[in-house]
């Protein structure tokens, strides 16, 4: 795959003195999505803002398509569509209205049959000689997807877009980013719904105090640094682990009614067998065995607290 986004070195200082980001680089390759994840503050937003033009970087560059986001703007803008966070609609106009000027905004000739698609992907259709005033939140956020998709961009921006909406919307959405993602279009998305990223990006950025801290492969992510568990239910409970268990890294949980070992799946031996056969010479009874996987989530939550003094 080719690159389509390309972030060199970009530094953003607001007025004040504020860095919002810091020497940030990041290559996003063509027909990939990818889950940009952080803490609120953490720069996802502006990161977003400046590749789409919105706020200008203060140092570094950034191309779109081998197009500077600068120097070049009309040129990556057009190969751009982005859903904000804010809902900001003109009130009084009306749906469909409101999707044909996204488009010709952009200079796009009028496709009345590309428009309708999409307001059907997005169960709009029956709303579109409505007010955007007479819409529920949901509704209207449906609207923002469709301006960003009126002028068919080659690289969609989708900044918090399930925040706040019903669980029909969400499966909607990520429908439609599955369809889209077959046919080419680049997706980069933040979202606090962790579960989602893990379930469709290919790959994970984490960004923390305007920093990336890494963006990697999803399943080589949870692969290094998932941390698997199993958890080892007793026939009766314990006060303490017995020593002969000592070399083992198990915790005692539920006052002494369950172990819990961590073990690493990449190493030569995970360590199972032994402890089963150690559990037995202790003599320990065991009721259950259960096994857990780290999740995006955990893995998450441990980078950016450790990134934080």
């Amino acid at each position: 795959m080719s690159t389509i986004v390309e972030v060199e070195n970009v530094t953003k200082v607001y007025l004040g003195g504020f860095e919002a980001l810091k020497d940030t680089s990041l290559k996003i390759e063509e027909g990939e999505i990818l889950a940009l994840l952080g803490p609120n503050g953490a720069g996802k937003t502006t990161l977003i803002s400046t590749i789409c033009g919105l706020s200008v970087p203060t140092s570094g560059q950034i191309r779109v398509g081998g197009h500077d986001v600068v120097t070049d703007f009309r040129a990556a803008r057009k190969l751009i569509g982005l859903v904000p966070q804010e809902i900001n609609l003109e009130p009084f106009e009306f749906v469909i209205n409101t999707v044909r000027f996204s488009r010709g905004l952009f200079g796009k000739s009028r496709n009345d049959a590309l428009l309708e698609s999409i307001l059907r992907d997005l169960s709009l259709w029956d709303k579109k000689d409505s007010r955007i005033s007479a819409l529920s939140g949901g509704m209207k956020r449906r609207v923002l997807i469709a301006k960003a998709l009126a002028h068919e961009p080659r690289v969609l921006f989708l900044d918090e877009p399930t925040a706040g909406v019903d669980v029909e919307l969400r499966k909607d959405m990520w429908a439609l980013v599955d369809r889209l993602r077959q046919d080419g279009v680049t997706i980069i998305l933040t979202t606090h719904y962790i579960e989602e990223a893990e379930a469709i990006a290919d790959r994970v950025g984490i960004i923390n105090k305007g920093e990336i801290l890494l963006v990697e492969d999803k399943k080589d992510l949870i692969s290094r640094m998932g941390r698997k568990e199993m958890r080892i239910e007793l026939t009766e409970t314990i006060a303490q682990i017995p020593d002969s268990l000592a070399s083992y890294d198990l915790t005692r949980v539920d006052d002494g009614a369950a172990l819990v070992y961590a073990y690493n799946t990449r190493g030569e031996r995970t360590g199972i067998t032994s402890l089963l056969k150690d559990l037995q010479a202790a003599g320990l009874g065991l009721k259950d065995i259960q096994t857990n996987q780290s999740s995006l989530e955990d893995i998450f939550v441990t980078l950016v607290q450790e990134a934080t003094p």
